[in-house]
């Protein structure tokens, strides 16, 4: 399952936050994208350093504007229960460089990369 090879210590921002706070915390944990969530740890987003980069280009666009204004809204997700491959093939298929777990509940409670993907394959089928 999905679940074994998640990254269970994600960061997520919250809807409210600004696109600075955000920024400051995916350079802080050095990660690219990260889920927006709502109190409940519900997924209402994903918020990746590209997307905020071509937003703050844009003439009128700054770093306080909130990040709903750049998030996606749109996210492909995964349940914890699903297979690892089923949801590489999903990742594949999406184009997309990570995936947001959620439980039963809709809540994240992990992400899962390219690279946690290529981790587990290599150490699974290496001689």
């Amino acid at each position: 399952m999905i679940k074994s090879i998640m990254n269970s210590g994600v960061v997520t921002i919250k809807l409210e936050d600004t696109i600075k706070k955000a920024l400051d915390i995916m350079n802080k944990k050095k990660i690219n994208g990260t889920p927006v969530v709502n109190d409940e740890r519900k997924l209402v987003g994903m918020l990746v350093k590209a997307d905020i980069y071509r937003f703050l280009m844009e003439e009128g666009h700054y770093d306080t504007c909130p990040v709903d204004w750049v998030m996606t809204k749109k996210v492909i997700t995964a349940k914890e229960d699903e297979s690892i491959m089923e949801v590489a093939k999903r990742i594949r298929e999406n184009d997309i460089i990570a995936i947001p777990i959620e439980n039963k509940e809709n809540k994240v409670i992990g992400i899962v990369s390219v690279e946690d993907l290529i981790s587990y394959f290599i150490e699974k089928y290496q001689d």
